[in-house]
């Protein structure tokens, strides 16, 4: 297959009608469309990595080869279309790397696979600082918005959670996270 003109765009919703195609039916039309829409994607992302362009088509190929061959393993539950194919081409062209016995590069390609420095203890400190600051703030806040914001950003609660804990309507919770937060930045700026 050669690469087409590229498709403008595609709705989520329509790439997983198109790989629920693929994958029940086998149809080829439905392939197509995926296969006009992503493959040009795939080989700039390809590109982006490090690839020569041949390089990079080819893998984007075989990318859409393997989204042909295991579109019955798609699960829109899990992740959406682009993120699935996506992932596959991270994959082949980590494959490809290796195969070329440059393990290192395929590690160091990806900036989310790196560890983190730690932190130095100027960073840490600076950070303790400013921990103390904003609780210090939300001290200085109502009562009842203080605990919706320790709720939320401390105790990690969705708004509607904590509208059901709280026994409020989802509305208040928001209108006074809203506030707390302009509150809270009035006060942090005078602290600067």
């Amino acid at each position: 297959m050669t690469m087409r003109k590229q498709e403008t765009s595609l709705s989520a919703e329509e790439g997983a009608r198109l790989m629920a195609a693929v994958a029940g039916e086998r149809n080829r039309s439905a392939f197509a469309k995926l296969f006009d829409y992503y493959a040009p994607r795939l080989k700039s992302f390809m590109m982006r990595s490090g690839m020569t362009s041949p390089v990079a088509e080819d893998l984007a190929q075989e990318t859409m080869l393997l989204v042909w061959k295991k579109a019955s393993y798609f699960d829109p539950l899990r992740a959406g279309v682009s993120t699935w194919i996506f992932t596959i081409a991270r994959n082949v062209r980590i494959d490809r790397l290796r195969r070329e016995g440059r393990p290192s590069a395929a590690d160091s390609l990806d900036p989310s696979d790196e560890p983190e420095e730690p932190a130095s203890a100027e960073a840490s400190i600076m950070a303790a600082e400013r921990d103390e600051r904003v609780r210090a703030a939300i001290a200085m806040l109502p009562g009842e918005q203080a605990e919706i914001l320790r709720m939320a950003y401390f105790g990690d609660k969705a708004q509607s959670e904590i509208a059901r804990d709280l026994g409020i309507p989802l509305g208040t919770v928001k209108s006074r996270t809203r506030l707390a937060l302009n509150r809270l930045r009035a006060i942090l700026d005078d602290l600067v």
